[in-house]
């Protein structure tokens, strides 16, 4: 347990003594039946095995911030950095601030943000290595860094910007809510180091003393229906009706005077010049995703099309499975498949715990996108190599592999498009991702297998089908395209600042990859209705690859580069991602109290792998394995 110090203040000890039935959001507060076997069991801190005796022990607590007070000192932060050892670079919470108005007449409103600990944990549901959990003791959400292997999914889907992944250790960690002081009667660290009287805490709902107010919104935080956060604000002195941010990202915040609430909008304030940024946009640390992503629908699309050709109207690509071709084809799209898959692991903090990724498929859909990819490749591996002989006991086993393995990807797939239409991140949160992922599944997989076959059969259907459903992925991509950009550019989101970047800071890339885009339709299209003769087409069906592939990198890579989350307002420097690019640039980043750090690839540590192997019972083996199975 905490220890108690002997001339603890008296601010420093938790005051509730009354609490409500149900919160703002309509839920019990009480987390838990009086009867409840998760009532009276020790939370283990340090190994220790006492109980707290707090009264409101299993009822949901929450933080309590009062804008009106916060002088943006960063004594919160401080304190919670000290008492979690971090680094510079992790911060569980962070103080950041809005601006409205000009001199003499100017406002500056800091808000100081942490975990909210919500009702509806998203973070907890799309970690896909179940390192979430949320307690009946208190309401914490508790993350366990051991367990996390750093793939960094639940940064992405959290509106507020609490986990911390660590680009040196490669896991993510976050506010604990302190939960070794509640168990003693302390309020958590950063609230009895607040200067102010800023922030408070306590069960939820419970107003503090000298507060007024208890709302769920203030400027520029985001909007509650995503997660019900547990977090309550007062922010009774009037504000300018336009609220701008300092950090860099192009959002303003405005005040809607029929609702009284602040909304999103785009904040010009870098202009509107276009630029290439090429290495910016093809070098990012997320390309393993850009990598993994096209070619797996690449293959994916190629293996559905052989599969399927038993469909009329595919009976060229039929005739292909017994031609020369075949076999070298299967290969080399085994190969894509594989480096793609290499990237993607690789990319993780910790790679050498890749099999923790399917611990969560009764919530994750990241959980779930890995098992059904994983699938895939194991069948398409076994239906590669039995495709070698023709034997008739062989090639039913190839069949049964080609069965499971479409089924595999078609439902890999379905979840690598529901992984990216999350609330969190409004840029992806549109149809036009499944218009992309499915659009390149047709394009990438038709052009892919014309560029292995074509130049090497005389086969004008042949040329006739690929071309077409190449051409009928490219226009689903497009027209994607088109309604992704009118709904952007109007929405009253961080979308609206998502498509500003891709116009301006990539403005030319962008203007590239859709120059790429109508050309190879129009090309390919061209190529379908001329019929060329088998040589033209040999020339011409490698530099119409070229051209869609090139398209689809350009474009996948900017639904990376360019997504703006739902996160609290950073400061000039703090939580800026402008100025952690430019630390990195000019070197500053190599002092460590800047707090910014380079993103670097981790190793395959392959003797923690074989140690946990070697140590793990084949009992607790079989006890994961079919918790996995049966969604436990």
């Amino acid at each position: 347990m905490f220890e108690v110090r002997s001339d603890e203040p008296k601010y420093a000890f938790l005051w509730d003594k009354e609490t409500r039935e149900k919160n703002q959001y309509g839920q019990d507060i009480e987390l838990t039946t009086k009867d409840n076997i998760l009532r009276n069991v020790s939370l283990n801190i340090n190994d220790n095995s006492d109980i707290g005796e707090n009264p409101n022990r299993y009822k949901q607590h929450g933080f309590y911030f009062n804008a009106d007070n916060c002088i943006g000192c960063h004594a919160c932060e401080a304190a919670c950095s000290e008492k979690n050892d971090n680094p510079a670079h992790i911060s569980f919470r962070s103080v950041g601030y809005v601006e409205g108005g000009t001199y003499p007449d100017y406002q500056r409103l800091n808000i100081s943000m942490a975990c909210n600990h919500c009702d509806d944990p998203v973070c907890l549901k799309g970690c896909p290595t179940r390192a979430y959990t949320k307690y009946a003791e208190y309401g914490a959400v508790i993350q366990d860094p051991d367990i996390c292997f750093g793939c960094g999914y639940c940064t992405w889907v959290c509106p507020y910007n609490a986990p911390q992944l660590d680009p040196i250790k490669g896991e993510v960690s976050k506010c604990n809510m302190c939960v070794d002081r509640l168990e003693v009667g302390l309020k958590p660290s950063c609230v009895s180091a607040c200067l102010g009287n800023a922030l408070e805490f306590g069960v939820v709902e419970n107003i503090p003393e000298n507060r007024v107010e208890a709302k769920t919104e203030m400027p520029g935080f985001p909007t509650t229906d995503i997660t019900q956060p547990n977090i309550r604000f007062q922010q009774s002195v009037p504000t300018h009706r336009e609220m701008t941010r300092t950090d860099g990202v192009p959002l303003k915040y405005h005040r809607d005077d029929e609702e009284g609430k602040f909304k999103p909008e785009l904040d010009a304030k870098q202009g509107y010049s276009s630029h290439w940024n090429w290495k910016k946009l093809l070098t990012s640390h997320e390309s393993a995703h850009v990598i993994f992503t096209l070619s797996t629908q690449a293959v994916l699309g190629a293996f559905l099309l052989l599969v399927l050709s038993f469909i009329p109207g595919l009976e060229s690509i039929s005739a292909l499975k017994a031609g020369a071709l075949f076999n070298p084809a299967l290969s080399i799209m085994f190969v894509l498949l594989t480096f793609g898959l290499f990237k993607l692991n690789m990319h993780l903090g910790k790679p050498h715990r890749f099999y923790r990724g399917f611990n969560n498929l009764k919530h994750s859909p990241l959980s779930r996108e890995i098992a059904g990819v994983s699938a895939f490749y194991t069948f398409f591996m076994g239906y590669v190599a039995l495709s070698f002989f023709n034997h008739p006991t062989i090639q039913m086993l190839a069949a049964v592999c080609a069965t499971l393995g479409s089924i595999s990807g078609v439902l890999g797939l379905y979840y690598m498009v529901k992984l990216y239409q999350i609330k969190a991140r409004p840029f992806w949160n549109h149809w036009q991702t499944a218009t992309s992922f499915y659009g390149s599944l047709l394009s990438l997989g038709g052009a892919l297998l014309g560029l292995l076959t074509i130049p090497f059969s005389a086969s004008s259907e042949l040329l006739v089908t690929l071309a077409t459903l190449t051409c009928i992925g490219l226009g689903i991509e497009i027209i994607g395209h088109v309604f992704h950009t009118i709904d952007m550019r109007k929405a009253s989101s961080e979308g609206v600042a998502s498509w500003y970047i891709q116009r301006t800071q990539f403005g030319k890339s962008w203007i590239t990859r859709n120059v790429l885009l109508v050309t190879a339709f129009i090309s390919i299209a061209s190529l379908s209705l001329s019929s060329p003769q088998h040589l033209i087409a040999s020339y011409l069906w490698p530099c119409l690859f070229l051209l869609t592939a090139s398209a689809a990198a350009i474009s996948r890579s900017l639904f990376f580069v360019t997504v703006i989350p739902t996160t609290m307002p950073g400061a000039f420097f703090w939580k800026n991602k402008q100025f952690s690019e430019h630390a990195l640039e000019t070197g500053l980043a190599e002092m460590e109290q800047v707090g910014v750090e380079h993103e670097a690839p981790h190793p395959f540590r392959w003797d923690e792998l074989f140690h946990t192997i070697k140590t793990t019972p084949l009992k607790e083996m079989a006890r994961q394995t079919r918790n996995i199975i049966f969604f436990r």
